[in-house]
């Protein structure tokens, strides 16, 4: 994923949704050239958005009207106590909390930058 302004999404990303810093890579712009996340035992890869060859197939959401063509997962255990601090941290819910049919529970929301994202206590592996 690549985001306008890559530092400041990095620190919400940890604050709002619970990502630890696993490698961050500056560069002497202030722009970051990748960025490892992790939760728990996965993991997300991010950049600053730049106008370079894969720049040129990937853009962020501000750059076409807010539409996303794809979203991510992330498994969670308390899933209200996560939608709690994501929301307070100012993340955009777009489906609060539910007991999904297919099992589990889980919420949807965008990031600061309106990337789309959903967390759930469904585990497809277990």
């Amino acid at each position: 994923m690549r985001y306008r302004d890559a530092p400041a999404a990095i620190e919400w990303l940890c604050r709002a949704f619970g990502f630890e810093k696993h490698a961050v890579y500056p560069e002497a712009d202030g722009t970051i050239a990748h960025a490892q996340l992790v939760f728990e035992n996965g993991m997300v890869m991010l950049s600053s958005a730049r106008d370079d060859a894969y720049g040129k197939m990937v853009r962020t959401p501000a750059d076409v009207g807010g539409v996303v063509t794809g979203g991510v997962y992330v498994v969670v255990d308390d899933v209200d106590g996560h939608h709690a601090r994501a929301a307070y941290a100012g993340a955009t819910i777009t489906d609060p909390p539910v007991d999904r049919d297919y099992g589990g529970r889980g919420y949807g929301c965008r990031d600061l930058e309106g990337y789309v994202w959903s967390f759930g206590s469904y585990d497809p592996w277990a």
